[in-house]
């Protein structure tokens, strides 16, 4: 097991004050097979979301356990940080919340915004979404942005601007439905962006995740939605956010308007772009194969051009569930409870040319094709948080296995 990590790695470390976490992350190659030592553990339930912040790696989820690698334990529900490159629990922040956290993003002057299923923060009221110091876990004064209900299950930062989307109507009072763009020093909405997403067809609204270019002039959500701002969009919409107002893209695609089992009413599960901006790939779940069918893959689609487009490449797993994608140039990591990439004609088998990639796989971009990076993952529900960072990758889950040692729900996987 790697004690500490790589030259290159800790270069990349002393950089991440400068250099956020997000969209845009790219690395020389594919990251190391084996993951380092000295992350903690979380001990109970699942994390759901990973954000770095400065020198601090923040961790969400419905756990309410941690642990160090040196076997100190603390309680912590739903919400943690620590150190890179030690490791170490940052014992002052503690928030309270009373529910669970699914999203994070970072923050200005040493904040970071929480996301998810909580009604309360500290005792005080402030639904779905907040924004925290990391030095002792308080709410920022002066940041009130709650939603009426549901939920926020996405976040990210570019510029002044802070993307929430989930299941909500409104956000501090004002109607937005799925996603909403605040201002991320007062939460205030911006009348500016409005995407008008609908789903008459379907139960409610809900974005499942959302992914900025790192220039900020796109962005791509996805989930249970059918139009957005009366122009049709099934599952997926992009939105130009150089344009003032933000519009919808005149960019679509069709390939998702083939419903896969009926009780999905939206089976797209992750997003990103490309550290380039110039593609993003969509990650699914669906339980459902043959042709023509894109349920429980990993596709790639270009950035450029007008009107209908289809994927540059599509990954199937023959079956299994993706949840979470992230891109950095020289892979594409997918994480979910999958055994196979590489398996257009499995059905819950390994079809010809299948290859085992138990949990987490690497995808070539320029191909398609699964990379051999194989350090295996043991697979439950699935990994629902992947993140590229200048130091590495990391992954956030509900089991304890990872590239056969034990991990519990949490590791990195540093630069090779």
């Amino acid at each position: 097991m790697r004690r500490l990590l790589t030259a290159t790695a800790l270069v990349a470390v002393g950089l991440l004050g400068l250099v956020p976490a997000s969209a845009g992350t790219r690395h020389p190659g594919v990251v190391s097979a084996n993951p380092v030592d000295w992350t903690p553990h979380v001990r109970d339930g699942e994390v759901r979301a990973i954000t770095v912040v400065g020198q601090t790696v923040v961790v969400g989820g419905d756990f309410t356990w941690v642990s160090q690698a040196d076997g100190v334990e603390y309680d912590r529900w739903f919400l943690f940080a620590f150190d890179l490159p030690t490791g170490r629990i940052r014992a002052p922040f503690v928030p309270d919340l009373d529910g669970p956290v699914y999203a994070l993003a970072p923050g200005p002057n040493g904040t970071v915004f929480a996301g998810g299923a909580f009604r309360t923060v500290n005792g005080v009221p402030q639904r779905g979404l907040t924004r925290l110091r990391l030095s002792d876990g308080a709410a920022v004064p002066g940041f009130r942005a709650p939603i009426d209900q549901g939920d926020v299950r996405a976040l990210a930062t570019s510029g002044p601007w802070l993307y929430a989307g989930g299941a909500f109507t409104r956000v501090g009072g004002v109607r937005r439905t799925g996603i909403a763009r605040l201002s991320t020093g007062t939460g205030a909405v911006d009348p500016g962006f409005d995407a008008q997403l609908a789903a008459p067809e379907l139960s409610r609204v809900r974005v499942e995740d959302l992914t900025v270019s790192p220039n900020g002039s796109r962005v791509v959500a996805i989930g249970a939605l059918t139009s957005a701002a009366g122009r049709g969009r099934t599952q997926l919409v992009m939105l130009d956010t150089a344009a003032s107002p933000a519009r919808v893209a005149d960019w679509y695609t069709d390939a998702y308007a083939t419903r896969c089992r009926p009780e999905f009413e939206t089976y797209l599960r992750g997003v990103d772009f490309s550290p380039d901006g110039s593609y993003f790939v969509v990650v699914t779940t669906g339980r459902m194969t043959g042709p023509g069918y894109l349920c429980d893959t990993a596709a790639r689609f270009e950035t450029a051009g007008t009107g209908r487009h289809w994927p540059t490449w599509v990954n199937h797993t023959g079956g299994d569930s993706l949840y979470s994608v992230a891109v950095t140039g020289s892979a594409v990591y997918v994480g979910g409870h999958q055994r196979w990439l590489d398996n257009p004609e499995g059905d819950e088998s390994a079809g010809p040319g299948a290859v085992v990639r138990p949990g987490i796989g690497a995808i070539d971009p320029a191909t398609g094709r699964a990379l051999p990076w194989n350090p295996t993952r043991s697979r439950g529900v699935g990994a629902r948080a992947l993140l590229a960072t200048p130091a590495g990758l990391f992954v956030g889950s509900d089991t304890e296995r990872l590239a056969r040692e034990y991990h519990g729900r949490l590791g990195l996987f540093p630069l090779s």
